[in-house]
Formats: C-alpha cells, sequence, structure tokens
C-alpha cells in the first residue's frame, strides 16, 4: 500500500538572499511493508531529501503526501504519530535507561512529561522486543556502543507506533557485522511491523542485497527507481559504481576493487 507520494517535488534551501536547489521534478513512492534504501554520491542531496520528507524543512516546489495528507498542512502532533526518525547523530543523553528512552517514544500521545499507563507500558516493551534489547533495557545510555545506540532509537521510533521511519545513514559507525545485522533488522520490521521503511546510506552492497527497492539520486538527473536487479540490469548501477579500480558484477550484485599494480 503507498504511504508516501511525491509529486513534483523540489528540494533544497531557500533564504531571504539565496535559493539553492539540489534536486527538482522528483516524482515517487514509497510503500508499507517495503524497505526502500536511498543511495548517491556526497553531496548530491540524500540528506537534504530525508530531512524534506521529515518536514524539518520545507520543500521549494512540489508536494509531499502521508497517506493523502499534505505534509505542509499536519501539525507537530500529527506528524508524530505518521513519521519516526532515526538520525546518524548519537543521542546526547546521560542518566537515562534504555526503557526509559524508548518510552519518550510515546510522547506524541502522553505529552512530554505524560504518564505512561499499562497499554504504553506494553508497547515500549514490544518495541524493544522487536529489536532484540530486553538485556538493555535497564542499562543506561551513555554505556551503549554505537550500535546498541542504533537499536535503542530504532526501538523508540517503534514505539512512536507511526506508518513511516526514517533513517539517515543508520550504520554509520558500525563494524561490519553490525552493519549486516542492522540492515536485516530493519528490512524483518517492515515485514513485520509492516513499515515503510526508508533509509539513506553508503553501505552499497548491503542495500543491493537487502533492499527490496532503491533509490539513485545522480547530480543533475533524475532519481533512478527500482529493485536491485532492476537498476542491475537497466545499466544505472554500473554507471554509478564503476570508476577507476571499481568493477560492478550486475549478476551477483557485488563490487569489486581492483589493486593497483
Amino acid at each position: 500500500m503507498e504511504t508516501v507520494r511525491l509529486e513534483d517535488l523540489s528540494i533544497g534551501y531557500a533564504s531571504r538572499k539565496n535559493r539553492k536547489v539540489v534536486a527538482t521534478g522528483i516524482n515517487a513512492s514509497l510503500h508499507s511493508a517495503c524497505m526502500t534504501c536511498l543511495i548517491g554520491p556526497n553531496g548530491v542531496g540524500k540528506s537534504t531529501l530525508l530531512r524534506t520528507l521529515s518536514a524539518f524543512q520545507p520543500p521549494l516546489g512540489g508536494k509531499v503526501f502521508i497517506h493523502d495528507s499534505d505534509l505542509s498542512s499536519l501539525n507537530e502532533k500529527q506528524l508524530a504519530r505518521l513519521i519516526g526518525v532515526v538520525l546518524t547523530v548519537r543521542p546526547d543523553v546521560r542518566n537515562m535507561t534504555v526503557e526509559e528512552m524508548v518510552a519518550m517514544g510515546r510522547s506524541p500521545y502522553t505529552g512530554f512529561w505524560g504518564t505512561l499507563g499499562r497499554e504504553d507500558h506494553a508497547i515500549v516493551d514490544d518495541a524493544i522486543a522487536m529489536v532484540g534489547i530486553e538485556a538493555l533495557s535497564q542499562r543506561m545510555i551513555q554505556s551503549l556502543s554505537d550500535g546498541e545506540r542504533q537499536k535503542v532509537m530504532i526501538a523508540k521510533a517503534l514505539a512512536q507506533q507511526t506508518p513511516v521511519i526514517f533513517l539517515d545513514e543508520p550504520t554509520a559507525f558500525l563494524d561490519y557485522p553490525s552493519k549486516v545485522e542492522m540492515m536485516q533488522t530493519l528490512h524483518h520490521l517492515s515485514r513485520t511491523a509492516d513499515k515503510t521503511i526508508f533509509l539513506s546510506t553508503h553501505d552499497l552492497e548491503l542495500a543491493l542485497q537487502i533492499a527490496d527497492t532503491v533509490w539513485l539520486m545522480s547530480e543533475g538527473k533524475d532519481i533512478s527507481i527500482g529493485t536491485p536487479r532492476e537498476l542491475a540490469d537497466s545499466g544505472v548501477l554500473s554507471t554509478f559504481i564503476e570508476q577507476k579500480g571499481i568493477v560492478f558484477d550486475k549478476e551477483r550484485l557485488s563490487v569489486t576493487v581492483m589493486p593497483r599494480c
């Protein structure tokens, strides 16, 4: 089912004196029970797109719809019940347990200082269980590894009970096994929790092997959208990936780096 729709969207930055357009004419959709990865070179506008979809900054043109509601027409409380956002920035929090942090995801329903009821506590427990961090529930946030913190923030987004979750580089700062586990967890959650999961990543091979759909942003071009197999067969992945010393195997969806002689 379609949950997010972009219609002729233009993104970028505008001030009184300047207007910088990063990308324009974006028409695309995101769907429930689907994990979509946003890839592309540095500086092409991936974070700008995520910030625009998350309502952190306004579009320069066009519209974003969530469940057929215009994003610009929604207030903060309505947005908080539709969109969960997980950023790369480490939470600057101390003396708070994992359980307490995840419980912050209930604030759209209880208020920032609201008291959690029995149902709220059950939702928090379920969110913690869905990402497999039950053993961490009473640990202090500052004692966690980067990978554990990322799982906590994903659990917080799940406790928010939004149909859509946006993530900016969720595998940054993780070692390779943790990157794989994180991507597997997100893909599993898209299915089991019926979530629309949209994330930016530089972990190209993982995205191609795990994502249901890929959005490829390129400088001055339309966003290429399709399954990893479709984008490989069309040749757009080879054009993006293959540079000096880098070979893309479109059959295996893998990348090989050739040594310099």
